[in-house]
Protein backbone atom coordinates (compact mmCIF):
# COMPACT_ATOMS: atom_id res chain seq x y z
CA UNK A 1 0.00 0.00 0.00
CA UNK A 2 1.26 3.48 -1.12
CA UNK A 3 2.27 4.84 2.46
CA UNK A 4 2.15 8.76 0.83
CA UNK A 5 -0.40 11.05 2.67
CA UNK A 6 -1.91 14.30 1.62
CA UNK A 7 -2.50 17.75 3.35
CA UNK A 8 -5.32 20.02 3.28
CA UNK A 9 -5.33 24.06 4.29
CA UNK A 10 -8.28 25.08 6.87
CA UNK A 11 -8.71 27.84 9.63
CA UNK A 12 -10.47 26.75 12.71
CA UNK A 13 -13.17 28.83 13.93
CA UNK A 14 -13.84 30.73 17.31
CA UNK A 15 -13.56 28.78 20.47
CA UNK A 16 -15.74 26.74 22.31
CA UNK A 17 -16.17 27.15 25.86
CA UNK A 18 -14.26 25.24 28.18
CA UNK A 19 -16.99 23.08 30.79
CA UNK A 20 -17.13 23.24 34.29
CA UNK A 21 -14.86 20.59 35.85
CA UNK A 22 -12.28 20.41 32.99
CA UNK A 23 -8.62 21.05 33.33
CA UNK A 24 -7.64 23.23 30.58
CA UNK A 25 -4.61 24.70 32.11
CA UNK A 26 -5.34 28.15 30.59
CA UNK A 27 -8.36 29.85 33.25
CA UNK A 28 -6.01 31.89 34.64
CA UNK A 29 -3.23 32.62 32.28
CA UNK A 30 -3.77 35.27 29.76
CA UNK A 31 -1.21 34.92 27.82
CA UNK A 32 -1.98 31.44 27.01
CA UNK A 33 -5.44 32.26 25.98
CA UNK A 34 -3.58 34.70 23.35
CA UNK A 35 -1.46 31.78 22.34
CA UNK A 36 -4.74 29.22 22.53
CA UNK A 37 -4.35 28.59 18.89
CA UNK A 38 -1.15 29.36 17.18
CA UNK A 39 -1.48 30.41 13.64
CA UNK A 40 -0.97 27.27 11.43
CA UNK A 41 2.08 26.52 9.64
CA UNK A 42 2.36 26.61 6.00
CA UNK A 43 2.23 23.36 3.73
CA UNK A 44 5.64 21.64 3.45
CA UNK A 45 6.03 20.51 6.87
CA UNK A 46 6.43 16.55 5.57
CA UNK A 47 6.59 16.33 2.48
CA UNK A 48 5.11 12.85 2.49
CA UNK A 49 1.76 14.88 3.09
CA UNK A 50 1.70 17.77 0.43
CA UNK A 51 -1.02 18.19 -1.94
CA UNK A 52 -3.18 20.65 -3.54
CA UNK A 53 -7.04 20.93 -2.33
CA UNK A 54 -8.17 23.50 0.73
CA UNK A 55 -10.67 22.42 2.86
CA UNK A 56 -12.50 23.73 5.85
CA UNK A 57 -13.73 21.87 8.41
CA UNK A 58 -16.33 22.63 10.66
CA UNK A 59 -15.80 22.81 14.46
CA UNK A 60 -12.18 20.30 14.15
CA UNK A 61 -10.79 19.10 17.58
CA UNK A 62 -7.91 16.97 18.02
CA UNK A 63 -8.37 13.96 20.77
CA UNK A 64 -5.20 12.37 22.24
CA UNK A 65 -5.72 9.10 24.52
CA UNK A 66 -2.89 9.13 26.49
CA UNK A 67 -1.41 6.56 29.46
CA UNK A 68 2.18 7.74 30.76
CA UNK A 69 3.20 9.41 27.43
CA UNK A 70 5.01 12.06 29.45
CA UNK A 71 8.20 11.96 26.95
CA UNK A 72 5.82 12.08 23.75
CA UNK A 73 2.38 13.78 24.56
CA UNK A 74 4.28 17.40 24.49
CA UNK A 75 5.51 17.13 20.98
CA UNK A 76 2.42 15.99 19.50
CA UNK A 77 0.44 18.41 20.76
CA UNK A 78 2.56 21.44 19.62
CA UNK A 79 3.06 19.58 15.69
CA UNK A 80 -0.93 19.75 15.99
CA UNK A 81 -1.71 23.14 16.98
CA UNK A 82 1.00 24.34 14.92
CA UNK A 83 0.34 22.71 12.13
CA UNK A 84 -3.40 22.80 12.28
CA UNK A 85 -4.33 25.46 14.68
CA UNK A 86 -7.12 23.38 15.96
CA UNK A 87 -7.87 22.72 19.75
CA UNK A 88 -6.28 19.38 21.30
CA UNK A 89 -7.92 17.71 24.15
CA UNK A 90 -5.78 15.20 25.97
CA UNK A 91 -7.42 12.36 27.71
CA UNK A 92 -5.51 11.51 30.12
CA UNK A 93 -6.35 7.60 31.14
CA UNK A 94 -4.78 7.58 35.21
CA UNK A 95 -1.35 8.11 34.28
CA UNK A 96 1.11 8.06 36.87
CA UNK A 97 3.66 10.03 35.37
CA UNK A 98 3.68 13.99 34.51
CA UNK A 99 1.72 13.10 31.53
CA UNK A 100 -0.91 15.50 32.27
CA UNK A 101 1.35 18.38 32.95
CA UNK A 102 2.99 17.92 29.74
CA UNK A 103 0.08 18.36 27.55
CA UNK A 104 -1.52 21.37 29.65
CA UNK A 105 2.12 22.99 28.62
CA UNK A 106 2.04 22.20 25.37
CA UNK A 107 -1.51 24.04 24.92
CA UNK A 108 -3.57 21.32 25.18
CA UNK A 109 -6.75 21.00 27.28
CA UNK A 110 -6.49 17.81 29.70
CA UNK A 111 -9.21 15.84 30.61
CA UNK A 112 -8.47 13.48 33.81
CA UNK A 113 -10.20 10.28 34.44
CA UNK A 114 -10.67 9.43 37.45
CA UNK A 115 -10.92 5.69 36.68
CA UNK A 116 -8.30 3.90 33.52
CA UNK A 117 -10.57 2.83 30.82
CA UNK A 118 -8.18 1.68 28.20
CA UNK A 119 -7.72 3.41 24.50
CA UNK A 120 -11.26 2.47 23.61
CA UNK A 121 -12.65 4.38 26.76
CA UNK A 122 -10.83 7.30 26.61
CA UNK A 123 -11.10 8.06 23.23
CA UNK A 124 -14.99 7.96 23.64
CA UNK A 125 -14.69 10.35 26.79
CA UNK A 126 -12.87 12.36 24.04
CA UNK A 127 -15.89 12.21 21.16
CA UNK A 128 -18.19 12.98 24.34
CA UNK A 129 -16.55 16.01 25.41
CA UNK A 130 -16.64 16.89 21.53
CA UNK A 131 -20.08 16.57 21.26
CA UNK A 132 -20.69 18.73 24.29
CA UNK A 133 -18.72 21.26 22.97
CA UNK A 134 -20.42 21.58 19.45
CA UNK A 135 -17.43 20.45 17.65
CA UNK A 136 -18.35 18.53 14.37
CA UNK A 137 -15.27 16.62 13.04
CA UNK A 138 -12.83 14.61 15.69
CA UNK A 139 -9.27 13.30 14.78
CA UNK A 140 -7.85 11.00 17.36
CA UNK A 141 -4.11 10.16 17.26
CA UNK A 142 -2.23 8.25 19.38
CA UNK A 143 0.51 9.78 22.01
CA UNK A 144 3.25 7.66 21.56
CA UNK A 145 4.51 9.15 18.30
CA UNK A 146 3.22 6.87 16.08
CA UNK A 147 0.91 9.17 13.96
CA UNK A 148 2.33 12.30 11.71
CA UNK A 149 0.02 15.03 12.96
CA UNK A 150 1.08 16.25 8.68
CA UNK A 151 -1.25 13.67 7.68
CA UNK A 152 -4.41 14.82 9.78
CA UNK A 153 -5.39 16.64 6.32
CA UNK A 154 -5.55 13.24 4.28
CA UNK A 155 -8.01 11.78 6.96
CA UNK A 156 -10.35 14.83 6.73
CA UNK A 157 -10.41 15.35 3.05
CA UNK A 158 -12.66 11.59 2.39
CA UNK A 159 -14.97 13.53 5.03
CA UNK A 160 -15.02 16.97 3.33
CA UNK A 161 -15.80 15.65 -0.05
CA UNK A 162 -18.66 13.92 1.71
CA UNK A 163 -16.83 9.92 0.36
CA UNK A 164 -16.78 8.84 4.01
CA UNK A 165 -18.42 9.95 7.15
CA UNK A 166 -15.11 7.98 8.70
CA UNK A 167 -11.53 7.74 7.86
CA UNK A 168 -8.38 5.78 8.98
CA UNK A 169 -4.68 6.38 8.55
CA UNK A 170 -3.93 3.11 7.30
CA UNK A 171 -0.16 1.36 7.31
CA UNK A 172 -0.83 -2.38 6.91
CA UNK A 173 3.19 -2.82 6.55
CA UNK A 174 3.70 -2.17 10.44
CA UNK A 175 1.68 -5.03 11.23
CA UNK A 176 3.57 -8.17 13.25
CA UNK A 177 2.65 -11.26 12.50
CA UNK A 178 0.14 -11.82 15.61
CA UNK A 179 -1.62 -8.74 13.97
CA UNK A 180 -1.52 -9.86 10.74
CA UNK A 181 -3.10 -13.14 11.96
CA UNK A 182 -5.72 -11.51 13.83
CA UNK A 183 -6.91 -9.18 11.11
CA UNK A 184 -7.62 -12.00 8.12
CA UNK A 185 -9.31 -13.45 11.10
CA UNK A 186 -11.64 -10.94 11.67
CA UNK A 187 -11.74 -10.16 8.05
CA UNK A 188 -13.09 -13.55 7.43
CA UNK A 189 -15.64 -13.49 10.55
CA UNK A 190 -16.89 -9.94 9.98
CA UNK A 191 -16.81 -8.99 6.14
CA UNK A 192 -14.96 -6.11 6.58
CA UNK A 193 -12.98 -4.77 4.18
CA UNK A 194 -10.50 -3.38 6.01
CA UNK A 195 -6.92 -3.57 6.11
CA UNK A 196 -5.93 -1.51 8.86
CA UNK A 197 -8.41 -2.77 11.49
CA UNK A 198 -6.82 -1.55 14.38
CA UNK A 199 -5.61 1.85 13.26
CA UNK A 200 -6.42 4.42 16.20
CA UNK A 201 -5.61 7.22 13.89
CA UNK A 202 -8.69 7.84 12.62
CA UNK A 203 -11.16 11.28 11.90
CA UNK A 204 -14.88 11.14 12.59
CA UNK A 205 -17.70 13.36 10.98
CA UNK A 206 -21.01 14.58 13.15
CA UNK A 207 -22.69 11.20 12.42
CA UNK A 208 -19.95 9.25 13.48
CA UNK A 209 -19.21 11.27 17.30
CA UNK A 210 -22.76 10.77 17.75
CA UNK A 211 -22.74 6.96 17.40
CA UNK A 212 -19.70 6.49 18.81
CA UNK A 213 -20.70 8.52 22.30
CA UNK A 214 -23.86 7.04 22.46
CA UNK A 215 -23.94 3.99 25.34
CA UNK A 216 -24.43 1.09 22.87
CA UNK A 217 -20.04 1.85 21.70
CA UNK A 218 -19.58 2.00 25.86
CA UNK A 219 -19.59 -1.76 25.72
CA UNK A 220 -16.55 -2.09 23.98
CA UNK A 221 -12.75 -2.49 25.11
CA UNK A 222 -11.05 -2.04 22.31
CA UNK A 223 -11.20 0.76 19.37
CA UNK A 224 -11.12 -1.56 16.18
CA UNK A 225 -13.90 -4.26 15.05
CA UNK A 226 -16.49 -3.85 17.45
CA UNK A 227 -16.65 0.24 16.61
CA UNK A 228 -15.99 -0.76 12.56
CA UNK A 229 -19.41 -2.79 12.96
CA UNK A 230 -20.88 -0.54 15.34
CA UNK A 231 -20.43 1.97 11.90
CA UNK A 232 -21.19 -0.27 9.61
CA UNK A 233 -24.46 -1.18 11.12
CA UNK A 234 -25.30 2.18 11.75
CA UNK A 235 -25.37 2.79 7.98
CA UNK A 236 -22.20 4.77 8.02
CA UNK A 237 -19.57 4.58 5.11
CA UNK A 238 -15.84 3.96 6.55
CA UNK A 239 -13.11 4.24 4.35
CA UNK A 240 -8.98 4.10 4.51
CA UNK A 241 -6.59 6.64 3.86
CA UNK A 242 -2.60 5.13 3.56
CA UNK A 243 -0.28 7.51 5.61
CA UNK A 244 3.49 6.81 6.94
CA UNK A 245 3.81 5.33 10.36
CA UNK A 246 6.60 6.23 12.87
CA UNK A 247 7.97 3.29 15.21
CA UNK A 248 6.55 3.68 18.98
CA UNK A 249 8.74 6.03 20.90
CA UNK A 250 8.24 3.76 23.92
CA UNK A 251 6.27 1.17 25.27
CA UNK A 252 4.57 -2.08 23.48
CA UNK A 253 1.33 -2.70 21.75
CA UNK A 254 -1.24 -3.29 24.72
CA UNK A 255 -2.98 -6.07 22.51
CA UNK A 256 -0.02 -7.11 20.41
CA UNK A 257 2.73 -7.65 23.30
CA UNK A 258 2.23 -11.33 24.05
CA UNK A 259 0.22 -14.46 21.98
CA UNK A 260 -1.79 -14.59 25.64
CA UNK A 261 -2.90 -11.16 25.25
CA UNK A 262 -3.36 -11.76 21.52
CA UNK A 263 -5.74 -14.58 22.14
CA UNK A 264 -7.67 -13.28 24.84
CA UNK A 265 -8.67 -9.92 22.50
CA UNK A 266 -9.48 -12.41 19.93
CA UNK A 267 -11.82 -14.77 21.79
CA UNK A 268 -12.97 -11.02 23.44
CA UNK A 269 -13.43 -9.82 20.37
CA UNK A 270 -15.13 -12.82 18.85
CA UNK A 271 -17.68 -13.25 21.46
CA UNK A 272 -18.79 -9.39 20.44
CA UNK A 273 -18.88 -10.48 16.22
CA UNK A 274 -21.00 -13.55 17.14
CA UNK A 275 -23.06 -11.67 19.76
CA UNK A 276 -24.22 -9.25 16.51
CA UNK A 277 -23.29 -5.86 17.86
CA UNK A 278 -22.67 -5.12 14.52
CA UNK A 279 -24.92 -6.84 12.51
CA UNK A 280 -27.91 -5.45 10.44
CA UNK A 281 -30.67 -4.15 12.81
CA UNK A 282 -33.42 -7.14 13.60
CA UNK A 283 -36.43 -6.43 11.57
CA UNK A 284 -39.36 -5.10 13.31
CA UNK A 285 -42.75 -6.84 14.40
CA UNK A 286 -45.55 -7.20 12.18
CA UNK A 287 -48.24 -4.95 13.53
CA UNK A 288 -50.68 -6.66 15.09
Amino acid sequence: MNSTCKKVEFHDPSDPPIPFGVDNGHDSDPASKRRGHPTPDPPGTNPECDSQPTIHPDRLIALVPAHNEEATVGAIVDQIRRRWGCPVAVIDDCSTDATAQTARLAGATVLPLTLQLGAWGAIQAGLRYALRQGYRTAVTLDADGQHEPDCIGALLQPLASGEADVAIGAFPERASRARRIAWAYFRWLTGLKLEDITSGFRAYNQAAINVLAAPEATLLDYQDVGVLLILRRKGLRTVEVPVPMQPRAQGASRVFRSWWVVGQYMLQTSVLCLARIGGSPLPSAPDD
